[in-house]
């Protein structure tokens, strides 16, 4: 009777842990959907500036984009580069002192963590090292010219909230253009 019970009370739970695999399965899937969809109206926009030109399909080559969420798909920004680094999940990862006027782009966490800049990210710009990664930069290399530390530079991507972190970020880049 006992041996009864507890293989009773294991496949009890067993069958409650796959129910809930498949539940948070279930709410990914449909978060990445209406993420493509918010992206896909955004693109398809008549009330987008053309001349901005937005690439919202690198959102495809975004490690984990569940962790981003979406304030403006096609922001312009413009800044100093203080720091550049090849980041691990392949992307190249810089910090962006902005010019005057755009300080309204920063959270508390920029400022704490990241000296008040603006953290911008270039996806598959790098070999990726990180196993849990996995296949998201496969097929694609990202030959977008990245800037050097100290270029003044316009920057064009999806501003973005890290809700790891709490920082925005320009992630992922569209476009880099030096300015002079």
């Amino acid at each position: 009777m006992k041996i009864s019970l507890l293989i009773f009370a294991i496949t009890s739970v067993l069958l409650l842990v796959s129910c809930e695999e498949h539940k948070e399965k279930k709410h990914k899937k449909k978060e990445k959907e209406e993420m493509e969809a918010t992206t896909n109206e955004t693109s398809n926009s008549k009330d987008a500036n053309p001349s901005i030109n937005c690439d919202t399909s690198l959102w495809r080559f975004v490690y984990d984009p569940t962790r981003l969420q979406a304030i403006d798909y096609c922001k312009t920004v413009t800044g100093v580069i203080e720091e550049s680094n090849a980041d691990e999940d392949g992307d190249q990862h810089m910090l962006l002192k902005l010019d005057a006027g755009q300080e309204d782009l920063l959270t508390k966490k920029n400022m704490k963590k990241k000296q008040g800049d603006l953290v911008i990210e270039a996806v598959c710009a790098n070999k990726t090292k990180l196993a849990k990664v996995g296949t998201t930069c496969n097929g694609y290399v990202n030959h977008i010219q990245l800037p050097k530390v100290g270029d003044h530079v316009k920057v064009t991507g999806s501003l973005v909230r890290d809700m790891h972190n709490g920082w925005n970020e320009i992630h992922p880049i569209t476009r880099v253009e030096l300015i002079k």
